[in-house]
């Protein structure tokens, strides 16, 4: 049997790191190469995937989406990140404490860590490694953006891939969802996760409450605090979820 219990599953931007603005940059080059128009409708970014993005961004400017355009930008954005690899320290900064905390997780024989994100692997890889964050996360057993336009099927796919990898069955309520946004809350709601919403993106401790999270964090800086509160969202053995956000 094995030993792990409790499965982590991480957003990236705003909840880790903060690359703001590169998003619009790398899709603005990627839409350009690939329909050849100039960005002139930005869609939200915030707690969405890459493929809904994609696909609202190809019908905004009038390009009919096929599968063949989603991927063309899919290897577009790809391609622009890995040659941003070298500078991305200067683009972007890893959140406070969050890498405290990834380390602290990741020490845990019990902890499966990974992401649950709205970028493509790749993307992800790219974002983490400036910060020398990949170490602690399992992007084998993540769910990226290229899954589903719907986040909560990216839940579902890291869940699949973690009890294959781990021999292991997570029980919903072992599974903790972190992110900074309302969809990241309705993705671990979908499947009776245990949804963690930081409050280090765009919406505020009192909107990430009135949206359901089980638990809100103002950031996670206190990194004691922050890992004591995410085991104790992830009861096994009969333990019982502290009530209250």
């Amino acid at each position: 049997m094995s030993e792990k219990r409790i499965l982590v599953l991480w957003d990236v931007d705003q909840t880790l790191v903060d690359y703001s603005g590169t998003g619009r940059e790398w899709y603005g080059q990627a839409l350009t190469a690939v329909a050849g128009v100039e960005l002139a409708h930005v869609p939200a970014f915030p707690g969405r995937t890459e493929r809904s993005i994609t696909v609202e961004l190809l019908e905004a400017h009038g390009v009919e989406w096929t599968e063949e355009h989603v991927e063309r930008m899919f290897a577009e954005l790809i391609t622009i990140a890995t040659a941003a690899r070298p500078h991305l320290t200067s683009l972007g900064r890893a959140l406070p404490g969050a890498p405290q905390v990834l380390a602290e997780l990741a020490g845990r024989p019990e902890v499966v860590q990974s992401l649950v994100t709205g970028n493509l692997v790749e993307l992800a890889d790219c974002k983490l490694a400036a910060f020398d964050l990949l170490p602690h996360v399992d992007l084998e057993v993540g769910g990226y953006g290229s899954v589903s336009t719907d986040r909560h099927e990216l839940v579902a796919a890291a869940r699949r891939a973690a009890e294959a990898k781990y021999g292991t069955t997570f029980d919903p309520r072992s599974i903790v969802v972190i992110g900074d946004t309302p969809h990241d809350v309705a993705a671990a709601q979908h499947h009776g996760a245990v949804g963690v919403a930081v409050a280090t993106g765009r919406h505020s401790v009192a909107e990430l409450v009135a949206c359901g999270a089980d638990v809100v964090l103002t950031d996670l800086t206190d990194t004691d605090a922050v890992v004591a509160t995410l085991l104790r969202t992830a009861p096994t053995d009969g333990d019982q979820l502290p009530s209250g956000a």
